[in-house]
């Protein structure tokens, strides 16, 4: 176990699906931990681009979809209310944005591999969290992967790409099997967007 909740990160993706069916000018989000990032399109004229508007509104309507949603993959009712924050940043150009993007799921890979070998060490290893944090300070991703493979025979790279990779939603389009007509569905991806593959295969996505 990573430490990570597999249905709380279902209703994050679910929350930030919300999102998107509501407002259209959103074309990609991403997602890792307790955050999802929002990106709108270039041409976006939303709230006459208003800052404090899209950030409140995109706050509420996320953390109402969260509240909305909670029964739904989650056993335990909420405890207290919950609330998130955000910020709007302006990106000017495409390797800016893909910069920006880049950092967060590098910083996916981090946290959970980090998360992954704490918690191997707590749950498989009988060492106590202060152990397991006193092993693992200083470490680097290679002694990472070494204590989880020789160790434990764990392949870090088996882990699920959920985990490793985040979330990242776009929309794709779907035939309607009733009317047999075109439309734009939300889709949940765990893959690189590092790389520019997944770029390439999507030239919509920067226009």
């Amino acid at each position: 176990s990573s430490g990570i909740n597999a249905e709380y990160g279902d209703l994050m993706s679910c929350a930030a699906k919300g999102v998107m069916s509501e407002l259209q000018d959103i074309f990609l989000a991403y997602g890792q931990s307790d955050e999802y990032s929002f990106v709108f399109k270039r041409t976006s004229t939303l709230y006459s681009r208003r800052a404090s508007k899209i950030i409140s509104t995109v706050c509420s309507m996320f953390t109402g979809h969260y509240v909305f949603n909670w029964s739904k993959f989650c056993s335990t009712p909420l405890k207290s209310p919950p609330s998130f924050d955000g910020r709007v940043i302006l990106y000017p150009t495409e390797r800016d944005l893909r910069n920006y993007l880049s950092w967060r799921q590098a910083d996916c890979h981090i946290n959970n591999l980090y998360n992954t070998c704490f918690w191997t060490l707590v749950q498989q290893g009988g060492l106590t969290t202060q152990q397991a944090e006193k092993r693992l300070n200083g470490s680097f991703s290679a002694d990472k992967n070494e204590i989880l493979f020789s160790e434990f025979g764990l392949n870090y790279n088996d882990e699920p790409a959920v985990y490793r990779k985040g979330s990242t939603i776009v929309r794709t389009s779907s035939v309607d099997e009733e009317t047999k007509r075109k439309k734009k569905v939300l889709e949940v991806l765990h893959c690189d967007i590092i790389g520019d593959a997944f770029w390439e295969e999507r030239p919509e996505l920067i226009v």
